[in-house]
């Protein structure tokens, strides 16, 4: 999906009538960003279209709000593709959607104890992000994500030297979470 799509569709997914204009600043934004947009969301979410759901709130959130051009969008929109995604994962009926279509996925699966293993540590995984403080929950998905410490302390306001603390508490309280 291209910005200007992004940015035309409405909630049902067909286009709008009138489509604005796509400034070209904003337009190079979206083709640099959007795929780690969609990463950080698709390694929280698991899912391919909830993380491509994710990235179009994103990207529209901050069409709306930012100049395409400040220095902080890459990492203004890396944190918020966390924060929203992790929303995603709090929300119940979206859950219930997830687990359903894993288990789905499961039924397709050549070792079913296997399937099913994997299936309870990844939910394991998201219930225990879904109840850890947001910004050590953020700070896991950001780094799990691929993102450097540089990335990561840009796009969650915090120092690059406390980074490496932040992140072995936070590995810390998901160690607790998933031992609940």
């Amino acid at each position: 999906m291209d910005a200007a799509s992004a940015l035309r569709a409405t909630p049902t997914g067909s286009p709008a009538s009138v489509a604005p204009a796509m400034p070209p600043s904003f337009e190079a934004l979206f083709r640099r960003e959007y795929p780690r947009v969609v990463a950080i969301a698709l390694r929280i979410v698991r899912d391919a279209d909830e993380a491509e759901d994710v990235a179009q709130d994103v990207f529209v959130s901050f069409y709306r709000k930012h100049p395409a051009d400040a220095g902080y969008a890459p990492a203004w929109l890396h944190a918020a593709a966390a924060h929203t995604a992790l929303n995603v994962i709090r929300s119940r009926e979206r859950r219930g959607k997830r687990e359903t279509a894993h288990a789905h996925e499961s039924d397709r699966s050549v070792d079913p104890q296997a399937a099913a293993e994997t299936s309870e540590t990844r939910a394991e995984v998201r219930a225990a992000l879904a109840r850890m403080e947001e910004r050590a929950a953020s700070l896991l998905a950001l780094r799990y994500s691929g993102l450097s410490y540089d990335e990561i302390a840009a796009a969650l306001g915090l120092r690059k030297s406390s980074i490496g603390t932040l992140l072995s508490r936070a590995e810390d309280a998901f160690k607790r979470e998933v031992t609940r």
